[in-house]
């Protein structure tokens, strides 16, 4: 260890110590972030419980933006180890991170995931555009009577939108701000959409903010449903109300196949070989972040990042494509994993 390793080890050690907190209740890994990465980070955590000296790492689903709050907020027991996410971190998070004395991070990229709009198997299923979606989450849209101008969202029903479309409500339950998956779900569908329509497009380059509004606020009249970061939540919620639709990632679809379906999105279905094979449209990178002060300090932290992304757990036969990760190509999990056993920051 050296004499860098060694302060901040003292300093954590003198952070127990100062708030009379016992070492014991220490002694475990502080997970926090994204709801998609939970069932994945809490495989690797069983697993590497059942097969390790070390205890099974504590995690929390608090959403990635909650995570990276929690995980930027400083150095020290008191404060997460590893953030998990659904997107990449953003600017903004790292310069909190940084002026709270979190400055060595090393980002793991683990594999794909799907976003899906899924409803009730029970139900019909949907083959739907971006565009659609957007003209059924938007809090504002195109005036069909004047062309370049926005009217609230009149669309009460999917019919509404195409004629070809079930004559059923709009309702759809999906996840809060603090998502990354509500992230990256407005990124790839609603701003996709939008920009179908060729003067939104246009407003990308002439009035980013004005496009900005267009694009990502989504409708606050009971169509769109925060629906907190509880995925399996919304899979009840489905079962319960075949009329409605949830969005979450493909991880939840493929494990509740029995019960939930998802809408076909511009000719594809969401399936692990089209999400693998980038064909279908609506997929995104998953990650963790581990804070670099806590390594050699917390115990068992490289050797959890060395079970997550061995090939046991992240390989095409791993046990973490059984729960529904699209793992990474060949050549880019082999550098991932060397970036990450060399504990290379950010």
């Amino acid at each position: 260890m050296n004499v860098k390793s060694l302060f901040l080890a003292s300093a954590l050690t003198m952070t127990l110590v100062s708030t009379g907190t016992a070492m014991a209740a220490r002694d475990a890994i502080s997970i926090v972030g994204s709801s998609t990465v939970y069932p994945f980070s809490t495989a690797v955590a069983e697993q590497f419980g059942k097969t390790s000296n070390f205890k099974t790492p504590k995690i929390e689903s608090t959403g990635t933006g909650g995570g990276f709050k929690l995980f930027c907020g400083g150095v020290g027991v008191s404060f997460p180890d590893i953030s998990n996410a659904s997107r990449a971190i953003k600017d903004s998070e790292k310069e909190t991170c940084t002026a709270n004395g979190v400055k060595d991070i090393v980002e793991v990229k683990i594999g794909y995931d799907g976003i899906v709009l899924a409803n009730a198997k029970t139900a019909a299923p949907m083959k739907l555009t971006r565009k659609e979606i957007y003209l059924a989450l938007a809090k504002e849209v195109p005036d069909a009577a004047h062309a370049g101008k926005f009217i609230a969202n009149p669309y009460k029903t999917w019919k509404d939108i195409n004629p070809e479309l079930p004559a059923t409500a709009i309702e759809v339950l999906g996840p809060p701000p603090t998502s990354g998956t509500r992230d990256a779900f407005v990124e790839m569908v609603m701003v996709a959409g939008a920009e179908k329509f060729d003067f939104i497009k246009a407003m990308s380059k002439s009035d980013k903010n004005a496009f900005k509004a267009a694009t990502e606020t989504l409708r606050e009249d009971g169509a769109y449903i925060e629906a907190g970061e509880n995925d399996n939540l919304i899979v009840q919620k489905l079962q319960a109300n075949p009329k409605a639709f949830g969005i979450f990632g493909f991880s939840f679809l493929d494990q509740n196949a029995d019960v939930v379906q998802g809408a076909v999105i511009e000719g594809e279905v969401p399936t692990f070989e089209a999400i693998s094979a980038g064909k279908y449209p609506v997929s995104r990178p998953l990650f963790f972040y581990v804070k670099k002060a806590h390594i050699d300090v917390i115990p068992g932290i490289k050797e959890f990042t060395a079970e997550f992304t061995s090939e046991k757990a992240w390989g095409p036969e791993g046990y973490l494509a059984d729960k529904g990760m699209i793992p990474m190509p060949d050549a880019e999990r082999k550098q991932v994993a060397a970036d990450v056993a060399s504990l290379k920051t950010m």
